[in-house]
Order: C-alpha cells, then sequence, then structure tokens
C-alpha cells in the first residue's frame, strides 16, 4: 500500500470503480436494515450472521462444512478442519468484544485474535512470526515478507488506524483486510483473522453495527479462486488492483446482506 497522499485511504476512496462499489454497498445495508423484521428480531439476525459468517470463513480457510454441521456440532478440536471451524466461531464471538480496542490499539487486538484462533499457548501464539518461522495458510500463494518487513508494515497499518480516516468503512476494512492476508504475520490462522478484523471495522465503523451484513459469506460465495486473484491485485499495488480488490470486498459485503435479507424474509414467514 502506497501513495503520497495525506490520508491514503481517502485516496483509495477515489480510485475508479471505488465510489460506486461504496455506494452500492451503503444502499444495500440501508435496504436490509430497513427491513420490518430488523425492528423486532435483530438480535436473532444478528446471531444467524455470526454463525453464517464463520462458516463462510472457515470454508474459505479449507474446511467448507455445510450451515447445519456447524450449527450442530459441539466438538471442535478432534481434527484440522474441525479445528479452523471451531477457530472461526470463536473469532466471530471475539469481535464484538474488541471494538473499543481496535482504534485505541490495533496490533494488541490481531494478537489477541491470534491467541482465540490458535487456542492454545505455543510460542508462536498471539505474536507476529519472526525470522525463519513457517506460515500455514496455503490459499495465499504470495511471496511471503520476512519479519522485519511484516514488523514494519503492521505498524504503519497500525498508526493508520489510530489516527482515524474519513474514507468510508468499505475501504478501510478492505484495505486492513487484503493488508493482514498478504503479511501473514502470524504462523497460522491468518486469513481468519484478516476477515475478523474486517468484520471488526465495518462493525465499529458504524456501517453495520449489529453486525448483520457477513461478508465472509460472500468471500466464500464468490469462491477462493477469485478471492485469490483479487488479493493478487491488492498485493500488486497498482491503482487497478487495489481498487479491484476493495470491489471484490464490495461485492461481499452485498451478497452477506443478501444472506441476512434471506434470514429476514425466512422470519417474517415464519419459515425459521
Amino acid at each position: 500500500m502506497s501513495t503520497n497522499a495525506a490520508d491514503p485511504l481517502v485516496a483509495l476512496g477515489g480510485l475508479p470503480g471505488v465510489p460506486d462499489a461504496v455506494d452500492s454497498v451503503r444502499k444495500a445495508v440501508d435496504r436490509v436494515y430497513g427491513h420490518r423484521v430488523m425492528r423486532r428480531r435483530s438480535n436473532e439476525i444478528t446471531s444467524e450472521a455470526a454463525l453464517r459468517g464463520a462458516r463462510g470463513s472457515a470454508a474459505l480457510s479449507g474446511a467448507d462444512w455445510a450451515l447445519e454441521e456447524v450449527r450442530r456440532r459441539t466438538d471442535f478440536g478432534s481434527e484440522p478442519e474441525a479445528r479452523t471451524v471451531g477457530a472461526a466461531l470463536r473469532l466471530t464471538a471475539e469481535a464484538g468484544q474488541l471494538l473499543s480496542i481496535w482504534r485505541q490499539s490495533p496490533l494488541r487486538v490481531l494478537a489477541r485474535l491470534h491467541l482465540v484462533a490458535a487456542a492454545d499457548a505455543g510460542d508462536a501464539v498471539g505474536r507476529p512470526r519472526q525470522h525463519g518461522e513457517a506460515v500455514d495458510e496455503p490459499l495465499v500463494e504470495l511471496p511471503l515478507p520476512d519479519a522485519d518487513e511484516v514488523a514494519g508494515r503492521l505498524e504503519g497499518l497500525s498508526q493508520l488506524i489510530i489516527a482515524g480516516s474519513s474514507a468510508p468503512a468499505l475501504v478501510t476494512a478492505a484495505i486492513v483486510h487484503g493488508e493482514l492476508l498478504a503479511l501473514r504475520p502470524f504462523a497460522s490462522y491468518n486469513g481468519l483473522v484478516a476477515r475478523t478484523a474486517e468484520r471488526i471495522v465495518l462493525i465499529g465503523s458504524g456501517l453495520d453495527p449489529k453486525a448483520i451484513c457477513p461478508a465472509e459469506v460472500g468471500h466464500a460465495e464468490l469462491g477462493r479462486a477469485a478471492y485469490a486473484a483479487a488479493l493478487d491485485g491488492y498485493a500488486s499495488g497498482t491503482p487497478q488492483g487495489m481498487a479491484a480488490w476493495i470491489a471484490h470486498c464490495g461485492k461481499a459485503v452485498e451478497l452477506g446482506v443478501r444472506e441476512s435479507t434471506a434470514v429476514c424474509e425466512a422470519l417474517q414467514r415464519g419459515a425459521a
């Protein structure tokens, strides 16, 4: 991520196609928040969105379980896919508890997210990886930045968040998500952490305060190949690539909105 603008996130928000994506997301979010079911049963929508978002995030990390399997399962520690699904569920639950800390100490939040995802006390848990440490993130095939670059770019990202920005929430969320995926700062679960950080930005910004627009659902629906291709665009650092990544994230939010709208409709019919 490189630009000479005083607020690089605002500059990114002006890239060709990004204002349209931002406007489309805003309209979609407003529509679902205006649904009549939201006035009476918003807590149910939030809970269902969390479950579906966790399922979508786990799918992108290689554990593509049916929603009903995620819903009924209680044991998430028996094998790798189950651990991935369990990590996604824990992260989704944790996200809402970290909103007040994010703007003051984003690096602390990221460390906490990795600790929650890994669910163990290993030496590599809850801290950025060090020189020579391997990374388990099979979906992302980008060159792996070294530990010094990771530390520098994490600090830059942290400063951007702490300073605040007038950029649209979609832009900030997409950049946080893309940067964490490109860096893969932890030894494991980077994708899950990156998508949870995106969720935190969307909620904390006020775009989706009730957490009913699970972008993770949309990312999963768009598919792993499209996700990886859009991330390649982000990593390229070109205006076109950055704009394509932001637009991809916008489409994911809209698909998450569509999912929650369907839940609203089902509740209205008494079928959920």
